[in-house]
Order: structure tokens, then C-alpha cells, then sequence
């Protein structure tokens, strides 16, 4: 129901054919890292007269890698964002067309940003653009968008596929 917190908290993770764990496991490796860098940050900040400003640089990548990577989980999984609210007057049937409709548009809206990630990242390239911070070229950070974004399009046909099949729901 749509009054649940979460009403596929208890699921377990579907099977698929690339195991969903080295999202996960990559998505945990993300957070450590963001977790380490701001410890780092104020211990150096309180204890020193050194800033490790610098490093919101690679807190920024990160926060985008773990949402480009928890956003593939949470579509594999059925988690993703949802309102429900005219969704749970359907019968189980129309629910799952509704599921595939969304996973129709969620395929759609990464091949997007596949599509201008890559023409970002790849003129960051071409052009030699380089971070405000740290002088690093930008398309070290910026090729992540359409990599990841490409891995969110995988895992949303590999949904649509198995709602068609009737396999998932």
C-alpha cells in the first residue's frame, strides 16, 4: 500500500544475470571513502592550520557515483521512486504494465544522459578542461555520468524484461 514506509523493504534482491552486489559493494566502497574524507577534513581542520578543502572535489564524484549506482540497484531491485497512489487501484496485472511503463521511461531518460554525458565528458576531452580545484581534467570526473548511466539503462531493460516474462513484480 501506498501508506507504507517502505513496502519492498523485506524483498530480497532479484536474480540477475551481473549479480546486483558489485553496485552494492562499490556503492558501501563510495561512502567510506566520502566518510573517510570529511573525517579527514575535520580532524585537520580542529587539530591543524591545514584545510583539506581540496577534497570536496572527490566528495562531489562520489556523491554522484553512489547516486548513479544506488539508482541502478534500486531500479533492478523494483525500489526505485514511485507514487502509488493510482498504481494500487489497479489489479496486479495493471500494476506490472505500470511497472513496465516506468522502467520504458526510466530506459528512455538514462539513454538521455548517456547520450549528452558522453558529448560532455568526451568535449571536456577534447577541449582540455581542467577542475577548479585540483587542476585535474574534468573528464576524469565527468566520464562517470554516461558509464553509469549506461549500467542504469542495463538494469532497467534487465527489469523490463523480467516483468514482460512475468518473473518479477
Amino acid at each position: 500500500m501506498a501508506t507504507d514506509i517502505d513496502p519492498s523493504a523485506g524483498r530480497d534482491n532479484p536474480k540477475t544475470l551481473v549479480p546486483l552486489k558489485i553496485e552494492e559493494v562499490l556503492v558501501a566502497a563510495a561512502m567510506a571513502a566520502m566518510a573517510l574524507i570529511t573525517v579527514a577534513n575535520v580532524v585537520t581542520r580542529y587539530l591543524t592550520d591545514i584545510s583539506l578543502a581540496f577534497t570536496e572535489e572527490y566528495s562531489v564524484v562520489l556523491m554522484v557515483l553512489v547516486a548513479l549506482l544506488g539508482t541502478a540497484v534500486a531500479t533492478a531491485s523494483g525500489r526505485h521512486i514511485r507514487i502509488g497512489y493510482f498504481t494500487d487501484f489497479l489489479s496486479p496485472n495493471g500494476q506490472r504494465v505500470a511497472e513496465m511503463g516506468a522502467m520504458v521511461l526510466t530506459v528512455i531518460c538514462f539513454a538521455i544522459l548517456v547520450r549528452y554525458g558522453w558529448t560532455l565528458a568526451y568535449d571536456e576531452y577534447r577541449f582540455e578542461v581542467l577542475s577548479n580545484g585540483l587542476g585535474n581534467p574534468n573528464w576524469w570526473y565527468t566520464g562517470w555520468l554516461p558509464v553509469l548511466s549506461v549500467v542504469v539503462v542495463l538494469r532497467a531493460m534487465g527489469r523490463l524484461i523480467r516483468l514482460a516474462r512475468g518473473k518479477d513484480g
